[in-house]
């Protein structure tokens, strides 16, 4: 009974679902019929895939696996004309540093190739994407001198090709890349650079492929709303010309021109009025009593700091090139100007320095030679002549002074006692003063500017902001 059960429910399950065994292996019926699947056909119909069969109905139109598209058009005979046109989206970034800017461009390629023409009764192009492009010839074009660039892949490859029926193809991409430009920085930052972006054929030399601008000057169409933040887009405008390696030959190379001006109101706020500031800041010590050393030592030190961070702080964002750039002229001419009003304080101050020493000894040379005992009088000099025992030539000696006999009230005691016996002459002669200060004016009137301090604060004050503005009107009239 047990073994009846099983075999009614497997009978009951085979019924069902239709399955059962046959040579040991497990076949399905056909639903409907009582028939099995022959070997090798499929156990269940599918609907036709539109896609595949669209696939392959236009890979049969266009030809594609009748011809060999590893090889150009027109193989073995004359170069194959390629024309180019290029829409620039955007102009990302231009770095002096590494000397480079970075476009996005539309790069659009046009082409005959008798291989993909095709009959249409309405005479219209077929579009594709990215995916036929593999299995057809497409022109190699790369960029020359590229850092670094790639193909937009978002939300997918940014490809299109379009195949026209007598054969014509349009091929265009959305490129994004980083080529170098050599840059001058000899006028920085009242410069202009000139970029350019280079197109040429990798492997097709100008007698297989030739490269040229589809619409001439009109082949490069630009975004009005292109800006750059420090640059001004002045000029954009192509060429062309051939390009000749040694070991395989000759290429037509297409060029993308552009011209750039540096905004100079940037550097005007913050490189040129800081400096220029710093060295106006410099000329108040100028009117700063030399006496007060704190206050000018301080304030020359503080203008030489703030030059040389203003400085480090323009070269550390430029290449490190081995010629002067039109800034470093303004600068260290300016870092000149702070360090003089430094190094003029210093002469002032030493030259007070020696002029009250000079002074001081002068005071205490006349504190020595005043003689209290003998005269109250200033500027007078005494000599005792004893036993009348001088002769003529120490009397001529004499000439110039005024002899003035003063006898102390002691003295003339003892001459009224003893008349008779004038042993001892007392003569009192006064210097005249007038020869020798009228020496020292003649020999101080050469130096009285060096040695007058105020003299040389009074002339800075004239010699530094004149000598400033010529040196600025000289720079901007030829850099500008």
């Amino acid at each position: 009974m047990r073994y009846l059960t099983k075999s009614l429910i497997l009978f009951l399950y085979f019924a069902i679902t239709g399955e059962c065994y046959k040579h040991g292996h497990r076949v399905r019926r056909w639903a409907g019929t009582g028939e099995t699947p022959k070997h090798g056909t499929s156990l269940s119909k599918k609907p036709p895939d539109v896609t595949k069969s669209r696939k392959m109905k236009t890979e049969h139109l266009l030809k594609v696996d009748d011809h060999d598209f590893t090889m150009r058009p027109a193989f073995g005979g004359p170069a194959i004309p390629v024309g180019v046109d290029v829409q620039v989206e955007s102009l990302d970034s231009i770095s002096e540093v590494d000397m480079d800017f970075t476009m996005t461009l539309y790069l659009r390629h046009y082409w005959k190739d008798d291989r993909l023409s095709f009959t249409s009764s309405t005479n219209k192009s077929m579009t594709f994407d990215g995916r036929l492009v593999k299995k057809i010839w497409v022109p190699d074009v790369f960029f020359v001198h590229s850092k670094r660039s790639f193909i937009h892949d978002t939300t997918t490859d940014n490809i299109m090709l379009r195949v026209f029926p007598d054969g014509h193809v349009l091929y265009s991409l959305r490129v994004t890349v980083t080529a170098a430009c050599n840059m001058d920085f000899s006028r920085f930052p009242l410069d202009s650079q000139t970029c350019s972006l280079e197109l040429e054929s990798y492997a097709y030399t100008d007698e297989d492929l030739m490269l040229y601008w589809k619409s001439g000057d009109e082949s490069l169409s630009i975004d009005d709303r292109i800006s750059l933040s420090q640059f001004l887009i002045q000029k954009f405008h192509t060429t062309s010309r051939l390009a000749f390696y040694s070991s395989t030959g000759w290429y037509n190379r297409l060029y993308i021109n552009f011209t750039l001006r540096r905004h100079i109101f940037f550097f005007l706020l913050q490189t040129y009025f800081p400096a220029t500031l710093m060295v106006m800041l410099s000329w108040v010590s100028f009117w700063i009593d030399r006496r007060a050393v704190p206050a000018r030592v301080s304030l020359g030190i503080t203008t030489v700091l703030t030059m040389s961070t203003i400085i480090t702080g323009v070269n550390a964002s430029m290449p490190r090139v081995s010629y002067i750039k039109a800034v470093d002229i303004y600068l260290w001419v300016s870092f000149v100007f702070v360090f003089l009003s430094v190094l003029e304080y210093a002469a002032v101050n030493y030259l007070s320095t020696v002029q009250d020493r000079r002074e001081r000894k002068m005071r205490e040379r006349v504190r020595s030679q005043s003689l209290p005992c003998t005269c109250g009088i200033s500027q007078t000099r005494t000599m005792t002549m004893l036993d009348g025992t001088y002769s003529e030539a120490d009397t001529n000696s004499l000439a110039g002074y005024t002899e003035e006999p003063i006898v102390p009230e002691e003295v003339q005691a003892d001459m009224h006692e003893v008349s008779d016996k004038p042993d001892h002459m007392v003569v009192h002669l006064s210097v005249s003063s007038e020869s020798t200060t009228t020496k020292k004016k003649k020999s101080l009137r050469a130096l009285n500017i060096i040695q007058n301090t105020h003299a040389i604060d009074k002339y800075s004050r004239m010699i530094f902001p004149g000598s400033y503005i010529f040196f600025n009107l000289i720079y901007w009239s030829v850099y500008c």
